[in-house]
């Protein structure tokens, strides 16, 4: 992280090089979805779809709501994929899509079942879905900070708003740089540090109200 959660940014300063348009090994796996090559299925999906889980259920909250999200991104990328016109890398658009699946579907809970929580669906579907939602390993977030203060951080970012939100978890936890989240949102890079600054800081202050106030401290 380029500045992470728990404040050692030195340790986790993880910046990805900016990059336009396709790489030689996105133009292979793009070949194989456009002749319909099972492997390249199997190798996109092996290569982003945890990741992708993991931002969407920050951003979500939810595990069923996650997986539901993500089946979804992956059917628009696999319909998609012929009219990629690769100027921005493949996993750019990939995170671009998770976004705005993941907004369009708070957007649409919000105005239609925030009241109605399954349980019996969530239930029913957990098992067949566990292994989404399993980590194959931990990520430099994961490394960081202990399970209790995840388990603060996870919380407080629910209560942000969504924007900064995205911002930051795209920054902090997905560890990409602020010219990818700039494509990834189709904002302006000072957007991109506008809302993560704000983002943090909101972070701090839903953080200062738990139990845990040195957890805020080390995010200024």
């Amino acid at each position: 992280m380029a500045q992470s959660l728990s404040g050692n940014s030195a340790s986790l300063s993880i910046l990805a090089g900016v990059q336009h348009g396709t790489s030689e090994e996105d133009a292979r796996i793009l070949r194989g979805l456009r002749a319909g090559i099972d492997t390249a299925y199997e190798e996109l999906i092996q290569r982003y779809e945890q990741p992708i889980y993991s931002m969407v259920y920050r951003l979500l909250g939810n595990q069923t709501d996650a997986c539901d999200v993500v089946q979804e991104v992956f059917l628009k990328v696999f319909r998609g994929v012929n009219s990629f016109r690769e100027q921005s890398s493949l996993r750019t658009w990939i995170y671009r899509i998770a976004v705005n699946e993941a907004h369009n579907h708070r957007r649409w809970f919000v105005r239609h079942c925030r009241h109605e929580v399954s349980l019996e669906k969530e239930n029913t579907e957990q098992e067949s879905r566990l292994e989404l939602a399993q980590d194959p390993g931990p990520s430099p977030y994961d490394q960081t900070l202990d399970k209790e203060t995840r388990v603060l951080v996870e919380r407080a970012l629910t209560r942000i708003n969504p924007l900064f939100r995205t911002a930051v978890v795209l920054r902090d936890i997905q560890n990409m740089s602020y010219e990818e989240i700039a494509e990834i949102l189709q904002v302006s890079l000072g957007t991109v540090k506008s809302r993560i600054l704000r983002g943090r800081e909101a972070l701090k202050r839903e953080l200062s109200q738990q139990t845990n106030h040195g957890l805020a401290e080390a995010m200024a």
